[in-house]
């Protein structure tokens, strides 16, 4: 991953999850949590690309595993979101732009809905069955609700700054400013053109000295 990439993506997982655990998780919501967390890697995952959506999403994923009040396995959640992460960024478009909000949408639905079964079903496997006595359907409804209510605030925004930092345009701007500066340093400095004047200066000079002595030497002829 590129350093802007890692740096931008970073800092959004970090205070993503600074909102996940000190805000939402604190709003007693029926149901499941509004998963900021997740919103965040599927917008990066979306601008990126499927490899960097993955990585993105097992790192973010892992530091909600670590970050209290986490009561579950290590790394359950960080295999969760480097799945939907991957999955995610494969329907990145070639310009990494979308063209209608109806494809962010129908993502984010089929992410909520997925991390949820997928995290229920990491569960069952080491012997988590807390989505049982909760009620699986009523966690998948308001997990796919919730989402679906937070994600025109978070998902275009992010998508936005991503792109953003993609496109390096400080970067555009400076190699521009370079090929002027050479540009106009080759210019300014007209090595072709006085080159040219130059050899042009000098072969009229020669000519010249050439008709001068001819001229003496038939002078001294006619004499």
């Amino acid at each position: 991953m590129r350093f802007n990439r890692m740096l931008l993506s970073t800092t959004l997982v970090v205070v993503a999850l600074v909102i996940q655990v000190s805000v939402l998780a604190r709003l007693h919501l029926p149901g499941a949590v509004p998963d900021l967390l997740l919103l965040t890697v599927l917008a990066l995952a979306m601008v990126y690309g499927h490899v960097s959506g993955a990585l993105i999403g097992f790192g973010a994923g892992l530091l909600a595993d670590l970050a209290p009040p986490a009561d579950h396995a290590a790394g359950r959640y960080a295999l969760v979101l480097c799945v939907i992460g991957y999955l995610a960024g494969l329907v990145k478009p070639e310009n990494g732009q979308l063209k209608s909000a109806t494809g962010p949408m129908a993502v984010v639905v089929a992410a909520a809905i997925g991390s949820t079964l997928l995290y229920a079903g990491v569960g069952a496997l080491v012997g988590d069955t807390a989505a049982r006595h909760v009620g699986l359907g009523g966690l998948l409804f308001s997990a796919a609700l919730y989402d679906l209510l937070l994600a025109p605030f978070v998902v275009p925004g992010l998508m936005a700054l991503a792109r953003r930092a993609e496109n390096d345009p400080l970067a555009d701007t400076n190699s521009g400013a370079k090929t002027g500066d050479v540009s106009a340093g080759w210019l300014s400095s007209g090595t072709g053109l006085r080159i040219g004047s130059q050899r042009g200066g000098l072969r009229v000079k020669a000519a010249k000295a050439r008709v001068a002595r001819a001229g003496r030497i038939k002078g001294v002829k006619r004499l």
